[in-house]
């Protein structure tokens, strides 16, 4: 008969013990590791300001360290492809926005798939844009420049701020949608064209909120429309471009993944945590303040959103023949 050694019985059971908690979520563990979350955009940028603002939200839900880590480049590739790789145990995730679906089209080959390498935690928020034109344009409204551009195809101009950007893909896509020629020029970066907006060097630009407010009072721009489904209250006189264009919507958005097969208790507890931040009355009132709207959109939501984006911006990106830079 065999007998079993009571000292290496309880080396076993150490073991089998020690393997648990080893596999266990890394959420479960130890509260002194911080969790990190990578940008892909530079420090005190839209990206970089809601993460850091949900991150501190988040450290007081889950009663751990939460850092922001900045690695710009490649449109948020060089960010995203960090957070892939990662161990699924929801220490590294992704604050990441619209251009995570728009490079799925855009890149040619990318180092990872925006759906299938990533679990959604989160939509944080949206940040619809403004059509604006410049003082010399002879069109007051949305449907007087379109019939303007049809009558003289190729006057107009877009300033890019940059290609493949949400902004460059929002007038790609009312051309699309209304067939009008409209020329782009390309400046390196959003400052430099909404410049040439102003002194009258570029007729048209989407730019964002945080961008227009400023200028309004100089009279130097008109603007036409929103890119949301609503009036914006910073311009409740504008319309919606969609009551011109029917279909019309293009909101930059931005939200938390974690890697792909993270356990579904880890990504519900970041989750939770997230959502407690984004809800948050001073956060929220920032948030409006720029132009935005919270959302905490729920994770499987957010992965059904983030599925039917990239297809939608595949569209847009194959009709503009725009590349990554």
């Amino acid at each position: 008969m065999q007998t079993t050694c009571p000292t290496l019985g309880r080396v076993a059971a150490s073991l089998a013990l020690a393997l648990s908690l080893a596999a266990a979520p890394a959420l479960a563990q130890d509260n002194s590791r911080p969790i990190r979350i990578v940008v892909g955009a530079p420090a005190g940028g839209t990206t970089d300001t809601l993460a850091r603002a949900v991150g501190r939200g988040m450290e007081v839900s889950l009663k751990r360290p939460v850092i922001v880590e900045n690695r710009g480049g490649a449109g948020g590739n060089i960010a995203a492809e960090a957070v892939a790789r990662s161990a699924p145990n929801g220490e590294t995730i992704l604050m990441s926005f619209t251009s995570h679906t728009i490079n799925a089209s855009l890149y040619p080959k990318l180092p990872f798939d925006p759906v299938k390498d990533f679990t959604p935690i989160t939509m944080v928020a949206t940040v619809p844009s403004v059509l604006i034109a410049n003082q010399n344009v002879p069109a007051n409204t949305l449907p007087e420049l379109l019939d303007y551009a049809r009558k003289n195809p190729g006057a107009l101009n877009f300033a890019i701020g940059g290609s493949g950007s949400s902004l460059h893909l929002a007038g790609e896509q009312l051309k699309m949608m209304t067939g009008v020629n409209i020329v782009n020029v390309a400046y390196k970066g959003t400052n430099p064209a909404i410049t040439d907006v102003l002194a009258g060097h570029v007729e048209l630009m989407f730019a964002s909120a945080l961008n227009v407010l400023p200028h309004l009072q100089g009279g130097k721009i008109k603007l036409l429309g929103v890119t949301s489904a609503a009036p914006m209250p910073q311009f409740p006189n504008v319309p919606p471009i969609g009551r011109t264009v029917k279909g019309f919507e293009s909101n930059a958005w931005f939200g938390l993944f974690g890697p792909a097969k993270m356990p579904a208790e880890v990504t519900q507890r970041l989750y939770e945590a997230a959502k407690k931040a984004i809800e948050d009355p001073a956060f929220v009132k920032k948030l409006e303040t720029d132009g935005g709207t919270p959302s905490a959109m729920p994770p499987q939501q957010f992965g059904e959103f983030v599925a039917r984006d990239v297809q939608h911006w595949a569209k847009v990106v194959k009709f503009s023949g725009a590349v990554a830079e």
